[in-house]
């Protein structure tokens, strides 16, 4: 198994059993729930704004180790930025997991976000990794909406 391969292993696990700022965010600014009906991932983000800094960030949720892993790392990769640092961060993840298989996986930008670029070899897995994502923009967006990965 490549080393990468077993990096990414190693951070699913790692974050899906003891995953980073997990839990309700009292006194949240923003809120969005998201729901991806073909695995039964659920996902609520909280987020505490000031100004255009995400302050505070946090979520709950059930599912597979993928979207509570790429939820966890979400948090810890978007916790004290701007919103607008965010939103490119969630464009570049996005572009990531869904770029071709015969592209490079990796975007060294995302930093440790980047083992999630191995979810692209399972094109079903995809919606698992990107519900977060797509569920904290709804959150910055202040939608009201609730996320369906369909």
């Amino acid at each position: 198994m490549s080393d990468l391969r077993d990096l990414y292993q190693e951070v699913i696990l790692d974050h899906n059993r003891g995953p980073r700022n997990y839990g309700v965010l009292e006194g949240a600014t923003r809120e969005a729930q998201g729901y991806n009906p073909l695995c039964g991932d659920k996902c609520t983000v909280y987020v505490r704004l000031t100004g255009e800094r995400i302050d505070e960030i946090r979520f709950t949720g059930s599912g597979c180790a993928i979207s509570r892993a790429s939820a966890s790392l979400m948090t810890e990769a978007v916790k004290g930025r701007t919103v607008t640092d965010a939103m490119a961060t969630f464009d570049r993840f996005q572009a990531m997991i869904t770029a071709p298989l015969e592209r490079e996986a990796g975007d060294e930008s995302l930093g440790r976000l980047s083992v999630l670029g191995g979810v692209r070899e399972f094109p079903v897995r995809i919606k698992c990794a990107s519900l977060p994502w797509h569920t904290l923009k709804a959150a910055l967006a202040n939608t009201g909406e609730p996320v369906r990965t369909e």
